[in-house]
């Protein structure tokens, strides 16, 4: 039987449907060892985000099984964080003050709260903005104040949801180089949905492969590329190009599939 460590996040024969019954998901099964960093990809509509929100706790499991350290999902469990395509920063409060929400929420002491938001805040590099307002803060700064809000919380588990979809793409890099450091150094567990292939490539042990709506596992592929990374330098890597080419396959070989099974159940006219 495996451990509570190789199955530290467990999704089992999941299956989920909108209330007007059109179907998200249909029987993932997911396993998340502790410290492990997993990307899902997939096609849009795919059911990416409805993972990560029964992870969550925010929408009700179904049927299957799901658990996060051994615990049935529920909102608001201190011991998980969920960062948001958006950055969500409130325009009244400072970046510091941004950063310190979360923990605020949580009842952690202001002491405590305000040294990790400095402490994160200046890792990713933006010490000395910590009392400008989030209208005098580039797109990509005020991701990177939504991401040390989300690290500055104990939280071991890590719900991320496409955090650098909307950046150009030399920001992306950045942040990417950025997230791998923070990772490197906290090793949390970490779910990331993401529609780039090559971040998925560049940030994960695994990169789960799914299918169109409603969304299947369509295959778990590791991710062997040596620790710690660097964006830049595995752009010079073959092993990465290959892995890329993999992912991108499997991917398509899903959207074919889905393609066939959609023809094959539609009404003659």
């Amino acid at each position: 039987m495996a451990s509570d460590k190789t199955r530290w996040i467990e999704i089992s024969g999941v299956s989920h449907a909108f209330s007007h019954g059109v179907p998200a998901i249909q029987d993932i099964s997911i396993t998340v060892g502790k410290g492990e960093f997993v990307s899902i990809v997939g096609p849009s509509g795919c059911g990416k985000t409805t993972v990560l929100n029964l992870l969550a706790g925010l929408i009700d499991v179904q049927g299957g099984v799901v658990h996060l350290a051994s615990r049935k999902p529920r909102a608001g469990r201190h011991d998980v964080a969920y960062m948001l395509a958006r950055d969500c920063l409130f325009p009244w409060r400072t970046a510091i003050e941004n950063a310190m929400l979360g923990a605020e929420l949580r009842n952690m002491s202001r002491q405590k709260r305000l040294s990790r938001a400095k402490a994160f805040l200046k890792r990713v590099g933006l010490e000395g903005f910590e009392n400008q307002y989030p209208k005098a803060l580039s797109h990509g700064m005020r991701q990177r104040v939504a991401l040390a809000r989300t690290f500055s919380l104990d939280s071991e588990i890590l719900l991320m949801d496409e955090p650098f979809g909307a950046l150009d793409a030399q920001t992306k890099l950045q942040l990417e180089d950025l997230l791998l450091n923070l990772w490197n150094d906290e090793r949390r567990t970490v779910v990331f949905i993401t529609h780039d292939l090559a971040e998925a490539v560049i940030l994960s042990d695994r990169v789960i492969v799914m299918s169109a709506r409603p969304g299947r596992i369509m295959d778990d592929i590791p991710i062997p590329l040596r620790r710690p990374r660097s964006v830049r330098e595995l752009q010079k890597d073959p092993a990465y190009h290959e892995l890329y080419a993999k992912v991108w396959e499997r991917l398509e070989a899903g959207l074919v599939r889905s393609m066939v099974a959609n023809q094959g159940s539609a009404t003659p006219t």
